[in-house]
C-alpha cells in the first residue's frame, strides 16, 4: 500500500454530498496538511461553476470528461491555495463520474493534477526541500455507486504512474492542532529597473531575495529556538480526543548580515527607473499536525506563511491594477493600501481560512468570495477583520518614481572575505539587501486598515 491519508468525517459528509448532473462530471480540490508520515484531508470543496461553462459545453462534444474546463480547475486551486494559512495547502483533487466513464477518469485526474501543481508552483517564493511531499492524491469517486479509489502522482516525474492509496476517515482529525501566530513588521523596498512592461519581473525578484532572508532568520516558538528534530511540544502528555488546541506565539529573527562569516560584500550600481516599498505589519498564523510534531517544521510553516501572505497581497494588487488600468502602467506615485488579512473558521475542524479585504470591500464580499471559492455560507459577524485593523504600521505599498537618470539603485552582492562580524537581528523585520538612493516624491503600498 502506498501513501496513507487520514480524513475528517467532514469531509465524508461533503464529499457523499455532491450530485453530479446526469451524464456530467464534478471535480473538486482536497486540501490539508501533508508530513512525511501521513498526510491529512481537512477540507473538500467542488469547482464553483463559471458564468460561460453552459456556452462552453455546447461548443463542445464527446465525452463529459472533455467538458471539463482545466484552465478554471487551476485558477480556482491558485485562488484557494491563497486562502490557506500555513501549515496547509492544496493535497489534490476530486473527480466525480457516472459509472461507464469510470475507466477514463485516472487519465483525466492525472492532466489535472500536472496543470493544478504547475499551476500553484508558479508563485511559489519558497524553495521546496527534500522532505517536502511531491505526492498528490487524486480520488475518483462513481455518481451512482459512491465508490471511491484512491490513487497518488508523483508532481515531479510527469511520466509517474499512479499509485494506491490508503483513505481511511476519522473522527476530529484537526480538532487540537496548535496554532502558531505571528505579527511580523516589513519593509521592503524593490527597485524597479528597465521599462513599466518590467514590473512583474522586478517585484518577483525583490520578494524572492526577501523570501530567501525569511527562510534562513531564526524561529523562535514560544521563546525556544526551532531549530532541530526535538518535538514541538514536550513534557505533555496529550489524549488527542479531548486535548484543546494551544496558541503557540512565534517571533522571527532576521539579521542584517550576511550569514556567510566567508564572504564580503560588494555593490553592484544599477540605472533605477522607480522604487515599489512594501512595509507594515502582517499578521500569520500556521497549524502543525498533533502526532509528534517536531520544532523545525512548525518554524517551516509559519515561516512560509509569512512569505505567502505578503507575496498573495502584492499579486493581488498588481492584478486588480491589471484589471482596471490595462497593464502596469497604471501605477502612480503616492502611498497605496494593500489589501489586509481577514480570518473566517472552517467549519467542523476548528482551523480557519483567511481572505483578502481591499479598502473598498466590506465583510459581505468576504462572505460571498468564501461562499464562491470554498462553498459554504460564512455569517459576517464570524469573519474577523481585527488583526491588521489599526496598526500604526498597517500593510502598504509605496511607488516612487524616478524618470531622472542620475538615481541608481546599489544592491550587496556577496565575494569572498574572511571578516567576521557579530550579526544584529531584528524581530519580526525583513532587512531588504537592497538600498534604493532616490529622492523623489514617496509612494506607498499600506496593507490598508
Amino acid at each position: 500500500m502506498g501513501r496513507s491519508y487520514i480524513v475528517d468525517e467532514a469531509v465524508a459528509k461533503y464529499l457523499g454530498g455532491l450530485q453530479a448532473d446526469p451524464g456530467s462530471c464534478a471535480t473538486g480540490l482536497l486540501a490539508g496538511q501533508s508530513s512525511p508520515q501521513r498526510e491529512f484531508v481537512v477540507l473538500a470543496v467542488q469547482t464553483p461553476h463559471r458564468e460561460s461553462e453552459g456556452q462552453l459545453k455546447s461548443s463542445r462534444g464527446g465525452s463529459p470528461l472533455d467538458d471539463i474546463d482545466v484552465e478554471w480547475v487551476t485558477e480556482h486551486a491558485r485562488q484557494v491555495s491563497r486562502m490557506l494559512p500555513g501549515g496547509l495547502c492544496i493535497l489534490g483533487l476530486f473527480l466525480v463520474t457516472p459509472p461507464e466513464l469510470s475507466k477514463d477518469a485516472q487519465n483525466t485526474l492525472k492532466r489535472l493534477i500536472f496543470a493544478m501543481d504547475k499551476c500553484i508552483g508558479k508563485g511559489r517564493l519558497w524553495e521546496l526541500t527534500e522532505e517536502d511531499v511531491t505526492d498528490r492524491v487524486t480520488l475518483h469517486i462513481c455518481s451512482k455507486t459512491k465508490k471511491t479509489v484512491c490513487k497518488t502522482l508523483d508532481v515531479k516525474d510527469p511520466k509517474s504512474s499512479a499509485k494506491p492509496a490508503d483513505w481511511k476517515y476519522q473522527t476530529d482529525v484537526s480538532s487540537s492542532w496548535p496554532m502558531l501566530t505571528c505579527s511580523v513588521e516589513v519593509d521592503l523596498p524593490i527597485p524597479l529597473t528597465g521599462s513599466s512592461d518590467n514590473t512583474d519581473k522586478c517585484m518577483k525578484d525583490g520578494l524572492r531575495r526577501w523570501a530567501k532572508q525569511i527562510e534562513a532568520g531564526n524561529c523562535l516558538i514560544s521563546g525556544r529556538q526551532a531549530l532541530d528534530d526535538s518535538e514541538l511540544i514536550s513534557g505533555q502528555k496529550k489524549n488527542i480526543k479531548t486535548a484543546h488546541r494551544q496558541t503557540l506565539p512565534a517571533r522571527i529573527l532576521v539579521s542584517d548580515e550576511q550569514p556567510e562569516l566567508d564572504e564580503r560584500c560588494s555593490a553592484l550600481v544599477q540605472l533605477c527607473s522607480g522604487s515599489i516599498r512594501v512595509r507594515g505589519v502582517v499578521h500569520c498564523r500556521a497549524y502543525i499536525h498533533n502526532n509528534k510534531p517536531k520544532a523545525r517544521h512548525a518554524a517551516q510553516a509559519i515561516k512560509r506563511d509569512i512569505i505567502n501572505t505578503v507575496s498573495s497581497r502584492v499579486e493581488m494588487f498588481l492584478e486588480d491594477l491589471l484589471i482596471s488600468e490595462g497593464s502596469h502602467k497604471g501605477l502612480c506615485t503616492g502611498q497605496q493600501a494593500l489589501p489586509r488579512r481577514v480570518f473566517a473558521p472552517m467549519p467542523f475542524s476548528g482551523l480557519s481560512v483567511c481572505d483578502y479585504m481591499f479598502p473598498d470591500e466590506s465583510t459581505a464580499d468576504v462572505a460571498e468570495r468564501l461562499k464562491e471559492m470554498l462553498d459554504w455560507e460564512t455569517p459576517e459577524e464570524d469573519i474577523d477583520i481585527s488583526l491588521e485593523k489599526n496598526q500604526l504600521f498597517s500593510p502598504e505599498l509605496e511607488i516612487i518614481d524616478g524618470h531622472d537618470s542620475s538615481k541608481h539603485v546599489i544592491s550587496e552582492e556577496v565575494e569572498n572575505s574572511k571578516i567576521q562580524k557579530a550579526p544584529h537581528y531584528y524581530t519580526g523585520v525583513a532587512v531588504a539587501a537592497t538600498i534604493a538612493l532616490l529622492a523623489t516624491a514617496t509612494s506607498l503600498l499600506y496593507l490598508s486598515e
